[in-house]
């Protein structure tokens, strides 16, 4: 992936409409959508066990969206 789209909003509007889309669908798996919660929970909930990585918590659920999307307009792309 080009770090020029990450600092699209095209990109991430495109990413926040389909977040909620895809966990809905019933196309998609638990588990892979399980991909995307656990961690992203985690990470919100257990900040403490990694306090030397600079990065915020919204910065990592916003990649993990990205990285969610993207895998499941791969695998599912008629959802």
């Amino acid at each position: 992936m080009k770090w020029s789209k990450l600092w699209s909003l095209r990109h991430w509007t495109h990413i926040f409409r389909r977040v909620p889309r895809l966990l809905q669908s019933p196309q998609i798996p638990l588990l892979d959508k399980l991909l995307l919660t656990v961690p992203a929970l985690l990470y919100w909930v257990l900040p403490d066990f990694l306090p030397f990585i600079p990065i915020d918590d919204l910065a990592v659920t916003m990649l993990l969206m990205n990285w969610f999307v993207a895998r499941a307009e791969r695998k599912y792309p008629s959802v």
